[in-house]
């Protein structure tokens, strides 16, 4: 099919719920995509973060094949070995207790917001149940995870909305506190604001926090679904701040672009929810598991440093263009803002990228740069090219 009988196809028959960029993709290698005409795009978006290992990866392709010959669902009703596999190695790597499988963010942070009540429920029983969340974040789109969200924005339409969530200032301890209250049990947030515009959090600010909610008996929740499996150049966010979350999050890039997501709890919590108290019949898909293995195989501690030098080769690089719509940039590894100036429109920046072969995504009012993985050097410096002629 050729671009326009894809784009009529889809407008016809798909619920139109996405402001969908004028481009329609027919494959991938690396981290260049290709539409159906043939036309080269350099891919700074990796799906919002899900295709850590880009595209055409041959070890991923050959594991999800194999897996799908073999057994392709079972069903939480009956074991099956590659989401055990997949299980014990991100424990074994993040330090927390246990792991639930699910399929996407949102489904991942209502996974958490049960078992932080669930937990506190079982010690002080009812009246104990507010989460407080940081204004400027974004947890999902379910009706849950849309309230737990700290932007206004997101509150409407929907009405009623489920109950029991206050909002604090980022940074600000004196903000949490005015939010809290003795029916608080958990405190939810991200380490790097994505959606709000990549905003990373101070770390003597998380410091002070996991201290604060373990001598008030609040569950920190850490909501790694963008920020998670080595988009930051660690494994997860929160290694890099020196704290262990009691639950923690993660989807996107978790299977390298298969629908995958779930939440880690640590020992304290790892007990709460037990057999009939959560389930999904998708999650620990071994199709899926078998995928994230691949990912977890190739993101060695090694692989997780250059994605670090990856992201400051993008950001300098960036700068030194001097491009009079950017400002400065800021973020983490390969997760990456940069501010739009005044007179320009992060919406018009992107599309005249787009335009011309570089895809790009928007956050808050800047841009955000979540490339895969594994972009190399030469397909970062055709996306800068690009941007100094696009933009300079």
């Amino acid at each position: 099919m050729t671009s326009q009988e894809i784009k009529g196809l889809t407008q016809s028959y798909i619920m139109q719920t996405y402001g969908r960029f004028p481009v329609a993709i027919d494959h991938g290698q690396g981290a260049t995509l290709f539409d159906p005409e043939g036309n080269a795009y350099i891919d700074f978006t990796s799906g919002i973060g899900v295709s850590s290992l880009g595209y055409g990866n041959q070890p991923w392709v050959d594991a999800i094949t194999a897996q799908a010959r073999k057994l392709g669902h079972t069903s939480n009703l009956f074991y099956t070995e590659p989401p055990a596999k997949l299980a014990e190695i991100l424990c074994r790597r993040t330090g927390e207790s246990c792991v639930f499988f699910a399929n996407g963010g949102g489904e991942a942070n209502e996974g958490m917001i049960k078992l932080a009540r669930k937990y506190s429920f079982d010690k002080y029983g009812q009246g104990r149940s507010t989460i407080i969340t940081l204004n400027n974040s974004f947890h999902g789109r379910t009706i849950t995870t849309l309230k737990a969200t700290g932007q206004e924005v997101f509150h409407n339409f929907f009405f009623p909305f489920t109950e029991g969530f206050r909002y604090a200032g980022a940074n600000s301890l004196e903000s949490l506190e005015a939010a809290a209250g003795d029916d608080v049990c958990a405190v939810m947030v991200e380490l790097v604001q994505g959606e709000g515009g990549v905003l990373p959090l101070e770390h003597a600010y998380i410091n002070a926090l996991e201290k604060l909610c373990a001598e008030r008996d609040w569950l920190l929740l850490v909501d790694e679904v963008q920020t998670g499996v080595g988009r930051t150049g660690s494994l997860f966010a929160f290694q890099q701040y020196n704290i262990l979350p009691d639950v923690v999050s993660f989807a996107k890039g978790i299977a390298g672009g298969l629908p995958m997501s779930g939440f880690m709890a640590n020992e304290k919590c790892r007990d709460v929810l037990g057999p009939g108290m959560h389930a999904t019949t998708f999650g620990a898909n071994p199709v899926c598991a078998a995928a994230g293995l691949v990912v977890q195989d190739i993101l060695s501690d090694t692989f997780l440093r250059e994605v670090w030098e990856k992201g400051d080769y993008l950001r300098k690089g960036i700068e030194s263009l001097n491009l009079p719509c950017f400002g400065k940039t800021r973020g983490m590894g390969l997760m990456i803002g940069v501010e739009v100036r005044d007179g320009w429109t992060n919406k018009d920046v992107a599309n005249k990228l787009i335009e011309n072969g570089l895809l790009i995504l928007t956050a808050g009012p800047g841009m955000r740069l979540l490339p895969p993985l594994v972009i190399s050097k030469d397909e970062m410096d055709k996306g800068l090219e690009i941007m100094k002629k696009t933009l300079g």
